[in-house]
């Protein structure tokens, strides 16, 4: 292992090729494509990929109905893995983007893109890590297999696919979070709360499930008790002729209590103006603006990864039906069906019908596990640092896809998170010292 720096050094060229081809691909989800389950961009960056690694060496495989691909070296019973995903979310305003976000970038020692940082440009890195340790002649007493998934940014149907028809590696991790690693990662429960709509309320407000709404617009009557009731609350708006725009603070769900919630503050001030319904009733009386929704679920946490976190995301009230779109972070030693059972049970009571939408369950490693300690030794032996510690989180990776897998890198400690924002992109160095601690990581996992 004396000559891996000199030897990443050698490829990171290629490494850098590689990625500013793969940034080209606008591999965003478009399920109208009939021949593709994703869309023909997400299937040329898949195709691209294995391409990338047939050209360096790896046996591939392309999955015929175009869900997954892998690539895989080394021999042996036992194999490891390392999952990452090509897809990628939208890019958003062109105008936000110094560069274009899908013509990589190289300014001032950083790479711009949309991809560099969530997912490809760390899927890459362990991928020429690997390439290293087989240039140096590494014999691999295990397989290593990367698998490249394509749907991590809406339903997992590639990783679902994936472990249904193929073999699961017995570890391994995915490189698309944060150094040292995550051992802990939350359950994620998205539901809605339903009933029928017995009121002249129209109201429709938030985007997504997992992100703390910014805005919740009211154009009914009664506006000026509304805005003089949210002036009491000392809650922020915006009026115009024609309605009143509740402020909030959007932040990921995973972190909904650092946020504020546009849409549970405007249905605190409809409550004190008069109006009711059910979703009105239940949110008043059961959550407010509390994002640990302890009404409901009292002291709901755990030492391995703290609090309950619950996000109302999205609210519609229509001709028909009351809809509540929520997000809730599960402890990973909470049963969900508990969780399930007290929602649903106070749900009915306001009349709101309990209708689940996606679910992903915890993991949890333990640190004395075998994976922890060897990628926590091998990332203080590269970067010196002792202090950083494992971490729990709320987000989603990979890794919940499979049993005994963590989320490893490749963003370091006070590092910038740009993932998912304007100005994607990742530092150059710093991504060459995450290949490091990926080879030696993969190094010693196949001893």
């Amino acid at each position: 292992m004396d000559h891996l720096i000199p030897e990443l050094r050698k490829i990171e060229k290629g490494f850098h090729q590689s990625l500013i081809e793969l940034i080209e691909i606008p591999s965003v989800i478009n399920e109208t494509d009939k021949d593709t389950p994703f869309g023909k961009h997400i299937d040329q960056a898949l195709k691209k990929t294995l391409e990338i690694c047939d050209q360096l060496g790896f046996r591939t495989y392309y999955d015929p109905k175009g869900y997954y691909g892998y690539a895989e070296i080394g021999a042996g019973e036992e194999m490891i893995g390392i999952l990452g995903h090509l897809d990628v979310v939208p890019p958003g305003s062109s105008e936000e983007w110094e560069t274009p976000p899908f013509q990589a970038a190289i300014i001032d020692g950083n790479m711009f893109g949309r991809g560099t940082q969530d997912d490809k440009g760390p899927t890459l890195a362990a991928l020429f890590a690997t390439k290293a340790l087989m240039n140096l002649g590494i014999n691999f007493n295990k397989r290593v297999r990367f698998i490249f998934g394509t749907d991590e940014e809406t339903l997992w149907r590639c990783m679902n696919r994936y472990c249904k028809l193929e073999e699961i590696p017995s570890m391994g991790f995915a490189p698309d979070s944060v150094f040292p690693l995550v051992y802990a990662e939350k359950g994620l429960l998205q539901l809605h709360l339903e009933g029928k709509n017995e009121t002249k309320l129209r109201l429709q407000a938030g985007n997504a499930f997992n992100a703390v709404p910014d805005m919740a617009t009211y154009t009914g009557e009664k506006q000026q008790e509304l805005k003089a009731a949210l002036d009491r609350f000392g809650f922020a708006y915006e009026a115009t002729n024609d309605n009143v725009n509740v402020l909030g603070k959007a932040v990921h769900a995973q972190v909904t209590e650092k946020g504020i919630n546009a849409i549970n503050r405007l249905l605190i001030g409809l409550k004190h103006i008069g109006y009711t319904s059910k979703i009105i009733e239940f949110i008043n009386d059961m959550v407010e603006e509390d994002p640990f929704a302890m009404k409901i679920f009292d002291e709901c946490e755990d030492e391995a990864s703290g609090k309950l976190k619950f996000n109302v995301g999205k609210i519609e009230l229509n001709e028909e039906i009351e809809r509540l779109s929520v997000d809730i972070r599960i402890p990973v030693t909470a049963d969900k069906q508990v969780i399930v059972n007290t929602l649903t049970q106070i749900a009915k009571e306001y009349g709101l019908e309990y209708k689940e939408f996606d679910y992903l369950k915890s993991i949890y490693v333990p640190k004395e596990h075998f994976l922890i300690q060897t990628l926590m030794n091998v990332y203080q032996e590269v970067t010196g640092d002792l202090v950083s510690e494992p971490i729990s989180s709320g987000g989603a990776t990979y890794a919940r896809a499979m049993n005994n897998f963590v989320a490893f890198g490749a963003i370091f400690p006070q590092q910038m998170k740009t993932e998912h924002q304007p100005n994607e992109h990742i530092e150059l160095e710093e991504m060459f010292k995450a290949m490091h601690i990926y080879a030696k990581a993969i190094y010693h996992l196949t001893r």
